[in-house]
């Protein structure tokens, strides 16, 4: 059923003020292309103010309207999602229109918000501007955590993720062993996950870069639960589906429990009978889960999930299956989350992992055939071009290692980076934003190529976590 004129227009305010925005980042607000924007989202604003003020807040994941809360749009995901990062990256939480704006009042706002972005003390510049523009307010954001707490967060974080590993580990035992297994604990640390993405996403992300070689399937299976879920928040869904969705991630690869360990410890290439072998374990995932959970809506989704990460985007991977069939939303999330941490991990059978701008690469010459295209995109806009891990040589002769992707989704190109080595060859610890620029409007700093952190010996745990 299409939306009508009201249920449209809190969608198209957040869309077109997150274009205004990204167009003003790009051109002086003298140019004809933000005059237009701003024009449009003057079209827009104009009918909601005629009936009173239009506040719009950020509280947690999701902007609200007047108090209503505004739906993630498919459409829109994109522009929303900067928008958000936006809000939280300038300290604002709401902003109010008493009235319609006419267009220097915008390119103030405009103004105010760009120049936010540079300062050390982002809402204190805006609220000193917006104290000049007639007919807008604006609000602090409400944070959960403070930025004094970051080491507090940290230690919770990994907490958590370390809690979830365990919890890996004794349900493949307790199965092992054919004794009962209860997922109480799981589900309840997907719930806790769920939460702390909206809040600590890049932290969380960073924990995906532990890789334990000798534990590689408990670390894999909880890197794919938080990369999924990332995912999954990024799309909109809500909390229950996202805890459904990290549960079902957490247990995709619980069928290798069967398969031996000769072969799944196998230093080199498996023979053709041993990926015969290997192949089977999506279907014994499902079985296994099933039998865990028995029939209900949760353990369906785990099991379906199990049985189709492998089978692809086109049905070309494996198991055989006779017929066509529509992948399951939480299996095409999953495949992408999985292949991305297999292959920036080292495994057994393979040894080097791949740098994750590379695998990106590879993992976008399989859109459209093994990978969902247009989650893949949205996979991409959220971890960044340069993945947090990615070890990177810039033009000033720096070196450093990415750790939080950019804010801004036409700017995925330009993260935040840990300066080890200055231009000198000294060894340091610094923070530099690749989207500073200088006072001619060019950019400080540029990524000119990418190295391998394995090859230098950087541990990522020491500068991450």
């Amino acid at each position: 059923m299409p939306l009508t004129d009201k249920e449209k227009e809190p969608k198209d305010l957040i869309n077109q003020l997150s274009v205004m925005i990204k167009t003003a980042q790009l051109y002086h607000t003298d140019n004809i292309a933000v005059i237009n924007a701003i024009k449009k989202f003057s079209d827009i604003l104009s009918p909601i103010v005629s009936e009173g003020e239009a506040a719009l807040e950020l509280v947690g994941e999701f902007f609200h309207l007047n108090g209503s809360r505004i739906r993630y749009s498919m459409e829109y995901v994109f522009n929303y999602d900067f928008l958000v990062r936006e809000f939280r990256k300038n300290e604002l939480g709401s902003i109010t229109f008493t009235n319609v704006l006419n267009e220097d009042e915008i390119k103030k706002l405009l103004t105010a918000l760009i120049s936010a972005d540079h300062s050390d003390i982002p809402f204190e510049t805006l609220q000193e501007a917006a104290n000049n523009i007639k007919n807008i307010s604006i609000g602090k954001l409400r944070k959960i955590a403070q930025e004094s707490d970051e080491p507090n967060r940290k230690k919770i974080i990994k907490k958590t993720y370390f809690n979830t590993v365990s919890i890996v580990k004794n349900i493949s035992n307790k199965i092992s062993m054919g004794e009962k297994t209860n997922l109480k604990k799981a589900k309840r640390l997907m719930e806790i996950i769920a939460d702390q993405i909206v809040e600590n996403e890049s932290l969380l992300i960073s924990m995906t870069t532990l890789k334990d070689y000798d534990e590689y399937t408990y670390y894999h299976s909880v890197n794919v639960c938080i990369l999924s879920l990332s995912l999954g928040h990024r799309l909109g869904l809500s909390k229950k589906v996202l805890s459904e969705l990290g549960l079902s991630a957490l247990l995709h690869d619980i069928g290798k429990i069967e398969v031996p360990k000769e072969i799944l410890n196998k230093p080199s290439e498996f023979s053709e009978e041993e990926w015969r072998i290997v192949r089977k374990h999506p279907t014994w995932g499902a079985w296994a889960i099933l039998k865990i959970q028995g029939i209900n809506p949760s353990s369906m989704n785990a099991a379906v999930s199990a049985f189709e990460h492998h089978l692809y985007y086109d049905l070309s991977g494996y198991p055989k299956i006779k017929s066509k069939i529509i992948l399951d939303l939480f299996s095409k999330i999953i495949t992408i989350a999985d292949q991305y941490d297999a292959m920036t991990s080292s495994r057994v059978y393979s040894r080097m992992p791949q740098p994750p701008d590379k695998a990106l690469s590879i993992m976008v010459e399989r859109s459209g055939t093994q990978l969902d295209p247009y989650f893949l995109k949205i996979f991409i806009n959220m971890i960044g071009v340069y993945p947090i891990g990615t070890l990177v040589m810039l033009d000033t002769n720096e070196l450093g290692l990415v750790f939080e992707s950019s804010t801004n989704p036409d700017f995925i190109d330009r993260p935040r980076v840990i300066v080890l080595v200055d231009s000198t060859g000294k060894n340091v610890k610094y923070t530099v934003d690749m989207m500073e620029k200088d006072d001619k409007g060019n950019f400080k700093r540029n990524i000119v190529k990418t190295l391998d952190p394995n090859q230098y010996k950087i541990n990522l745990a020491e500068y991450l976590l």
